[in-house]
């Protein structure tokens, strides 16, 4: 089930809402846990199995943590068994297919298997598990409650696409929170704004990035077409649902971090990743990078650590050589900033500060985004003209014609401006202003959005989201 359905906005959302806030206080975390099991479960009962074996083992791990604090050895075991074990359940159901047919190309071998079926969010919920284990270990508290730690890993606004919510970050609200009206009216209007972004931006750009990337032959104008159609796609699908997510836990009281903050108006790959994904990213720093002693060691102990980092980063994101290309040329470039181009960006002006961050995410996004690394090689040659096709074509002011509103809406909610003016009209001193955008403005623009979503998905069967496959 995705957030951007009609199953889920009219029937499971109003069920679920109306559920926890007729139940009493003391049962409404187990109201959200069984929704949330539902939740997953729509997608594949089976799937459910694994979810629920990743609890009860990370519980127990919990338990034998806090029981062997005082005993640093026993401690440690623990947590590398803790590691361990997470990490093979990752690897079995995210990787197996690609070692084996890595295997089998590797070495002529022809080994025949059934194919491993990854569950949805994997990724998430056991990096969600594996920082309460850590965390636990680091001397937080743990929790005696197994539905309550269930509840943690399986909640299901941040479930199966993030951002992956630290337990010490809401440990405290999963035993006592303080729901009201206006953070529901809140959470509603963030909600609102990310389903808009899904489905309004992500989704229909997302056809022009399909169309380009399925092309057997495109102009360098069209593969620059495309690859921005993509760009944009995969900022509003994920940031989308990230608000979306951000939405919902407020509708039941929970208060998540941010995971986006305009990532595309930063003026350096290095503030490019401390804007995008941000759970993520404060993940892999805080129990990766810093663990393997950070930039506390010289440049080359350094290097070694983000070479570490950004291999893991691409194998995190998927079980293809060009997701670990795509990691390794993040971190390649990071690590050429902090030798020294960090200090030529910083004489730069700001709007080419923009520019070289943008093109270097861009080529990214073209790694990303192919499937396999021929593919890869002559999209890059496509957009840099070193193909024999032809600059351009009729084919690529059709794509332009007919999709520059929502290319148009793309530039324009990359940047805070349009959030900033609103909420300065919001709060203006002239009540009458203020007024008008509080009450009338906003109301009408959420409703609208709305509308125009579920006319959307009642006449397009394309909704996927990208990062569900993570």
């Amino acid at each position: 089930m995705v957030f951007s359905s009609l199953v889920f906005l009219f029937i499971f959302l109003p069920l679920i809402v109306l559920m926890y806030y007729i139940s009493p206080k003391r049962y409404r975390n187990l109201t959200l846990l069984v929704g949330s099991l539902i939740f997953y479960g729509y997608g594949g009962v089976r799937f459910l199995i694994v979810v629920l074996l990743s609890i009860i083992l990370n519980y127990c791990f919990g338990v034998l943590v806090h029981e062997y604090r005082l005993y640093k050895i026993k401690k440690r075991l623990v947590l590398i068994l803790a590691v361990v074990v997470n990490l093979v359940i990752l690897a079995y159901f995210k990787y197996f297919n690609f070692f084996v047919d890595n295997y089998n190309a590797l070495f002529g071998e022809s080994y025949v298997f059934s194919k491993v079926i990854m569950p949805i969010g994997i990724s998430f919920f056991t990096f969600q598990a594996l920082s309460y284990v850590i965390d636990v270990y680091n001397g937080d508290k743990f929790q005696r409650k197994i539905t309550d730690l269930a509840l943690y890993i399986v909640l299901f606004p941040q479930l199966i696409a993030g951002p992956i919510v630290r337990y010490r970050d809401v440990a405290s609200q999963i035993n006592k929170r303080d729901e009201n009206i206006n953070d529901f009216g809140e959470g509603v209007e963030r909600f609102i704004l990310g389903l808009g972004k899904k489905v309004l931006i992500a989704n229909i750009l997302g056809e022009v990035a399909n169309d380009t990337f399925e092309a057997e032959s495109i102009s360098v104008m069209l593969s620059w077409v495309g690859i921005i159609a993509y760009t944009f796609q995969i900022y509003y699908d994920f940031s989308g649902y990230s608000d979306m997510a951000i939405g919902l836990g407020k509708m039941f009281g929970f208060t998540f971090l941010e995971n986006f903050s305009y990532p595309y108006i930063s003026k350096s790959i290095t503030e490019f990743w401390r804007r995008w994904h941000i759970s993520l990213g404060t993940w892999f720093r805080d129990y990766v990078y810093i663990p393997l002693g950070g930039s506390r060691h010289g440049a080359f102990r350094t290097g070694i650590n983000l070479f570490i980092v950004w291999l893991f980063t691409g194998f995190w994101h998927g079980a293809s050589w060009t997701f670990v290309i795509w990691g390794l040329y993040f971190g390649f470039i990071i690590g050429i900033e902090k030798a020294f181009l960090m200090k030529v960006l910083n004489v730069m002006p700001n709007m080419l500060r923009i520019m070289y961050t943008m093109v270097i995410v861009i080529i990214g996004w073209v790694l990303f985004r192919s499937e396999d690394l021929d593919s890869m090689m002559n999209y890059l040659m496509d957009m840099f003209g070193a193909s024999s096709n032809s600059l351009y074509n009729a084919r690529d002011f059709f794509y332009i014609a007919n999709y520059r509103y929502e290319f148009i809406l793309g530039f324009l909610f990359m940047t805070p401006l349009v959030r900033n003016t609103i909420i300065k009209l919001e709060n203006s001193s002239i009540k009458a202003v203020s007024a008008f955008f509080s009450i009338v403005f906003t109301p009408l623009v959420l409703i609208v959005i709305l509308y125009m979503v579920v006319m959307t998905l009642t006449n397009t069967g394309f909704n996927p989201f990208i990062y569900f496959r993570f």
